[in-house]
């Protein structure tokens, strides 16, 4: 079955970088698009970076922006998400999600905490 597990949350001070991980199994991971999403209690959830299945196209949110970089390695079914210069409001729960024959699939979610 489809499984999707983040890593590399964790406690950040502003300013500093973190790479998240989500290894996928249980499908053809170099056929589909994956993205990042994050969500704070009491918010919904929102998009943070998404890439094609190849990686030869990214899309980020405003919010993000020149300061978050999602990536892809199609041998590892690996997508990563690093994120430099971090700011408080970046603090939030971060989730990988993928869309395998038109089902909806996410991770478990990498809490990120960015404070002094």
């Amino acid at each position: 079955q489809v499984q999707l597990v983040e890593s590399g949350g964790g406690l950040v001070q502003p300013g500093g970088s973190l790479r998240l991980s989500c290894a996928a199994s249980g499908f053809t991971f170099r056929w589909y698009a994956m993205s990042w999403h994050r969500q704070v209690p009491g918010k919904e959830r929102e998009l943070v970076a998404s890439i094609t299945s190849s990686g030869g196209s990214t899309n980020y949110a405003g919010s993000v922006k020149g300061r978050f970089t999602i990536s892809r390695d199609n041998v590892k079914n690996t997508v990563y998400l690093q994120m430099n210069m971090l700011k408080p409001e970046d603090t939030a729960a971060y989730y990988c999600r993928t869309f395998v024959a038109s089902n909806e699939y996410w991770g478990q979610g990498t809490q990120v905490t960015v404070s002094s």
